[in-house]
């Protein structure tokens, strides 16, 4: 890294052209967005300043321009990402000491380096700070959790007999996508009912190939039979032009002309016919009457409104598009209790909205600080104006109080299920003697059947529930383990899972537990305090063996929960370091807690187990073959039907096959005539 010496000991050097992974450069639409950021490195602190100290020494070298900012401790974690019309004026304030809460001036006194990047605009400073605030997850920033991609509805454009798809994630297959829709239960709704309404294909394309009668769906009136030309091309490309109509907004023209054909059918005395129409009808009304408030002068638009109380931030998030409600999202994201809800809001909009398209209408319940720069920016990002509003009457009124309503309920259900969580972590700790109030606990589990396609299941609890993001499946590998060997299959998981968490973050220190703020700004721990495991004094002498091999049994305090007399629920037997195994009142609120966080490791585990059973079971003979990809794949599926007629192929029967040469045909046919190779 290249610099420049300074009179005070400091380094102030550039890095625009280094290499260096901790700079962290844009990624995505920010990289789009941003081609022109030049980045720096501020005043680099040989001297070990530290704190308000620190940062007036850094505002000496700053420039008066819009940019980015970052603040470091001394293990060199980030601990906050800021933007500034101009670097200079914003940094002085840090200096000064001139900030509005003590989480911030316990940041400033913890800073030890900072590092700045200029931008050519505001509005560019806008949207790499939100980049890098998703990124780098700076604890004294507010923080978008929950942060997953929203599902779509796809139509596919690439095949003669279009398919609809939920998609979710890059858009790499040709095609048209709508939504966002707020979760993947409703797209499923909808795509179950369009089917019904437009008769569309929902298989694969290599099942619609292989296809010789129509399936099941055709035979109960929810596909129309492309596959086998039940249908003809011409006659399926208007019902997938339909359904683009209807997604698109234009469905009161549809469903006006689907009426019209009923009507005919049925002057023509074709009931039959006219019945299908209606049938298709009654699916357009469901899909409607599912999308509850659907405003008609809202066309395309986000809808947030906030409710902050109690320390707790909730943001509702309505979903219209093409004028109709594609459902709605609770978020919570992580904020200093001492921000206004419209300071949160605003920190909030704009890391939403970094990784999503943007539509072209944005309501709020409430006006934020930087609302035209905001406007603005994601305008710039969009590359097409974007009008952000706060509404003062008539419908789009209406409609902020509705979804206001809606964030109200859901900040009330979230505060009395934390409450609740928290009351039963001190029953636990209580219980099973801990010195301390459990933050995170893991719970174990294995499936497999006759120990095959063995799954090893982990969820993970803390003071908000359960928490899916940190949940791990692990695929049993080891060859030494007997067939159904439950301790061997735990002991082959908590080895995993304790080695790889001690060489990421090494050893907890457990000689002082956090106060409730330090828990916050620390987030959620890498380490259990606890962990649960399904089963009894065997199961937990093998974890017990392991913990003390990886020296950590002071460090996690194991259970075991085995199922009681009969296998009954609530006649659980619990064994714990220290003291016999025991059993807990039957309507002690603590014994349900554990039954809970059992029943949801039984079930992950399960669906794992299951997950990988079905992909054994569908897995094609031809994957197995090297030099044998996707492409090759189709091709030799749609000229032979089966991958069993492959296999009874002879050499030249092969290389007709387009893309299939004579090597590639002679290791296709060597693979299922091993006997006969050469």
């Amino acid at each position: 890294m290249n610099g420049t010496k300074l009179p005070d000991g400091g380094v102030l050097y550039d890095e625009s052209d280094d290499d260096d992974d901790d700079v962290l450069p844009p990624e995505g639409d920010a990289a789009r967005s941003l081609a022109g950021v030049e980045w720096h490195a501020g005043w680099q602190n040989e001297n070990g300043l530290k704190g308000a100290e620190l940062i007036a020494e850094f505002v000496k070298h700053l420039p008066n321009a819009p940019g980015v900012y970052r603040m470091f401790n001394e293990a060199g974690d980030v601990l906050y990402v800021g933007k500034a019309r101009s670097l200079k004026k914003r940094v002085t304030n840090y200096a000064q000491g001139r900030v509005h809460s003590n989480r911030l001036s316990k940041m400033v006194r913890e800073t030890t380096q900072m590092e700045f990047v200029t931008t050519r605009t505001e509005t560019e400073a806008l949207l790499l700070e939100a980049n890098l605030i998703k990124r780098l997850r700076p604890r004294f920033n507010v923080l978008l959790r929950d942060d997953k991609s929203f599902p779509y509805i796809m139509l596919t454009g690439d095949h003669r007999a279009p398919a609809i798809y939920k998609h979710r994630g890059a858009r790499a297959r040709k095609g048209e996508y709508f939504g966002p829709f707020a979760s993947a239960s409703a797209v499923g709704r909808t795509i179950n009912s369009l089917q019904r309404a437009f008769l569309l294909r929902t298989c694969t394309d290599s099942v619609f190939e292989a296809r010789t009668r129509p399936c099941l769906l055709y035979q109960i009136k929810r596909c129309s039979g492309p596959c086998t030309h039940e249908i003809s091309d011409a006659d399926y490309a208007e019902l997938v032009q339909e359904a683009k109509d209807f997604l698109s907004g234009r469905s009161q023209k549809v469903k006006e002309a689907i009426a019209a054909q009923m009507g005919e059918a049925a002057e023509d005395l074709d009931f039959e016919r006219a019945a299908v129409y209606r049938d298709r009808l009654a699916a357009l009304s469901h899909v409607q009457s599912h999308q509850g408030i659907n405003p008609a002068g809202v066309e395309e638009a986000d809808v947030f409104a906030i409710h902050h109380e109690g320390g707790l931030t909730c943001i509702q998030v309505f979903f219209f598009r093409a004028g109709q409600n594609w459902g709605n999202q609770a978020y919570f994201p992580k904020a200093d209790p001492q921000l206004t809800g419209s300071e949160v809001l605003n920190a909030f909009l704009a890391q939403f909205y970094d990784d999503k398209p943007v539509p072209r209408q944005i309501l709020l319940s409430e006006t934020v600080e930087e609302q035209d720069l905001l406007a603005q920016a994601l305008s710039e990002k969009a590359g097409y104006k974007v009008a952000i509003q706060v509404p003062q009457r008539g419908e789009k009124k209406d409609l902020t109080d509705h979804v206001l309503a809606n964030a109200r309920e859901a900040h009330g259900r979230k505060l009395a299920e934390t409450a609740s969580q928290e009351r039963l972590l001190k029953g636990l700790a209580e219980t099973f003697g801990l010195s301390y109030i459990p933050r995170r606990i893991e719970i174990y589990d294995n499936s497999h059947i006759m120990g095959t396609n063995a799954v090893g299941g982990m969820v993970v609890a803390g003071p908000e529930g359960f928490v899916k993001g940190q949940y791990r499946k692990f695929n049993i590998k080891s060859t030494d383990i007997t067939p159904g060997d439950d301790f061997g299959m735990m002991r082959e998981v908590m080895t995993r899972r304790f080695s790889r968490l001690l060489k990421e973050e090494g050893l907890p220190d457990r000689s002082a537990q956090p106060t409730a703020e330090e828990a916050v700004d620390a987030g959620f721990p890498a380490w259990p305090d606890v962990i649960l495991i399904d089963g009894g004094q065997g199961q937990m002498t093998a974890v017990r063996g392991i913990l003390d091999e990886l020296g950590i049994r002071e460090v996690v305090t194991a259970i075991g929960v085995a199922k009681g007399v009969d296998r009954d629920a609530g006649r659980e037997r619990f064994f714990a370091d220290g003291r016999s195994d025991f059993s807990l009142p039957p309507r002690d609120p603590v014994l349900y807690f554990i039954q809970r966080l059992r029943d949801e490791a039984h079930r992950f585990a399960i669906g794992s187990h299951r997950a990988r059973r079905k992909k054994e079971m569908v897995k094609n003979p031809l994957d197995e073959i090297s030099g044998i990809g996707p492409t090759r794949k189709r091709a030799l599926l749609q000229h032979f039907g089966t991958a069993k007629a492959v296999s009874r192929a002879g050499i030249n029967d092969l290389m007709t096959v387009e893309g299939i040469s004579e090597a590639v045909a002679k290791q296709i046919y060597n693979h299922f005539h091993e006997n006969r190779a050469g």
